[in-house]
């Protein structure tokens, strides 16, 4: 028989340890540490004795024929994954519980079942009549769809590899498990060998794999941070289940763009694609209210115009309250001791609330002129011209730098039926023709707030 060898992992990092460690010297976190076991020499694995070695060949004798991507049904999904499903790859799938991982899924293996064939679906964590229950409610009742309640990897690689699905679903990688390590399912050691071979028979089989990951308390992925390295895609599905709104946002593909997002509106017959998300996101604007303003925003491809509101009020404490939703806080810190110093605003005593409205989250610098007039019209209390969009970073001088894709943001606020637009003024010289807005390039902090407040 196999020797074995306990040692403690860190089940954040997978930081190993011949002794417990109250905390981790990797990640820095307490109590992480974990008890596992280990075979010395592990089991021969069935998936490379089944599907063969690759061989070697050189790089202008390969075809791009394994590159060809499958279209999902789904326009918003296609776009996350940078166009379709490319066969052979793996695609992970991260979310808050309940936040519609399963149920999108589900919708995107139905349509791949009509178009091109059989689709096998394992779950580790639900039967079959509980995913029947919630097909049934999203009105799906494919043939082409297999279901299979099962955890060993061993296991959903032979039936895979005997049915040849068009895709494999594993919901979740967390509950399956491999039978060369003793652990126990979920652990680190547990979900590395288990993607590894998922990952590996998804090459040689040339079949798309999609895994659903659980979310750890800060909202990464749990696991060894080696789980987001084996696959092709990295998928975050965001939203607050107060909104009705869900983000699919792109964080890692091998395939396309990164940062690129999908906007779905969750609904009793499940998640529903949202065509024009700026419309949606403007709907309940109030027009003739202080500290309201629309900004031009880019997430991956897609121009987007969101509204961000913020609330100035004198403080009642002796430390100022600082409060940002949706937006890099300590960037709204930044921008209010510009406005202090290079404007002249008295903010000291104020407590400050910014928030993208809508549950976004937005990271790009180009929303920097939009916090800095939302703020000066709520410290003013005078509403700034409903049709006015900004965009523009900022600078600790004060001044407005120009940001990438000038054009698309403006041809984006012209559709929707804005009027004026305070850009940077490196992006007005070089603007061709303004779509039908009156177009004011300023220099800095100053200018711009000259231009919104006349």
């Amino acid at each position: 028989m196999a020797k074995t060898k306990n040692f403690f992992q860190c089940q954040s990092c997978g930081y190993a340890s011949p002794k417990w460690i109250g905390k981790c010297p990797d990640c820095g976190e307490w109590n992480s540490f974990a008890e596992e076991k280990k075979e010395a020499v592990s089991r021969q694995s069935a998936i490379i004795s089944h599907l063969g070695k690759s061989e070697p060949q050189p790089l202008n004798s390969v075809t791009g024929e394994r590159g060809q991507r499958s279209s999902t049904g789904i326009r918003e999904l296609d776009r996350v994954l940078g166009g379709g499903i490319v066969s052979g790859s793996v695609t992970l799938i991260g979310g808050d519980p309940g936040i519609g991982k399963s149920t999108l899924l589900l919708q995107a293996i139905c349509g791949i079942a009509e178009k091109y064939g059989k689709v096998l679906y394992v779950s580790g964590e639900e039967s079959p009549e509980q995913i029947k229950l919630r097909a049934d409610r999203l009105a799906i009742h494919s043939g082409d769809i297999i279901l299979l309640s099962e955890t060993s990897v061993e296991s959903i690689v032979h039936t895979a590899s005997k049915l040849l699905p068009k895709v494999l679903v594993i919901d979740s990688i967390q509950t399956v498990y491999t039978e060369d390590i003793l652990s126990a399912p979920g652990s680190v050691s547990q979900v590395r060998e288990c993607a590894a071979k998922l990952m590996l028979f998804a090459k040689r089989a040339d079949i798309p794999v999609f895994l659903v990951g659980h979310v750890t308390k800060d909202g990464s992925i749990a696991g060894p941070r080696v789980l987001e390295h084996i696959v092709d895609t990295v998928l975050y599905f965001e939203g607050d289940r107060g909104h009705a709104f869900r983000i699919l946002r792109t964080v890692k593909n091998r395939f396309g763009s990164t940062n690129e997002i999908g906007i779905f509106e969750m609904s009793d017959a499940g998640l529903l694609e949202v065509e024009n998300p700026s419309e949606l996101f403007l709907l309940e604007r109030p027009l003739n209210s202080s500290g309201s303003t629309v900004v031009a925003s880019i997430e991956g491809t897609r121009p987007l115009l969101v509204e961000i509101q913020s609330l100035v009020s004198q403080s009642n404490f002796g430390m100022p309250r600082r409060t940002a939703i949706g937006v890099d806080f300590n960037r709204v810190t930044l921008l209010v001791a510009v406005l202090e110093k290079k404007v002249g605003l008295h903010l000291g005593g104020m407590d400050i609330f910014v928030n993208v409205v809508g549950g976004l989250k937005i990271i790009e610098p180009a929303v920097d002129l939009g916090i800095i007039t939302t703020i000066a019209s709520s410290l003013k209390d005078i509403p700034l011209d409903p049709k006015l969009i900004v965009f523009g970073e900022v600078g600790l001088s004060g001044e407005i730098r120009a940001v990438a894709q000038a054009e698309t943001r403006i041809k984006e606020a012209a559709k929707i039926g804005f009027h004026r637009a305070v850009i940077p003024a490196g992006n007005a010289e070089k603007i061709k023709g303004n779509f039908g807005l009156e177009i004011i390039g300023a220099q800095n902090v100053e200018d711009c707030l000259e231009a919104v407040f006349p």
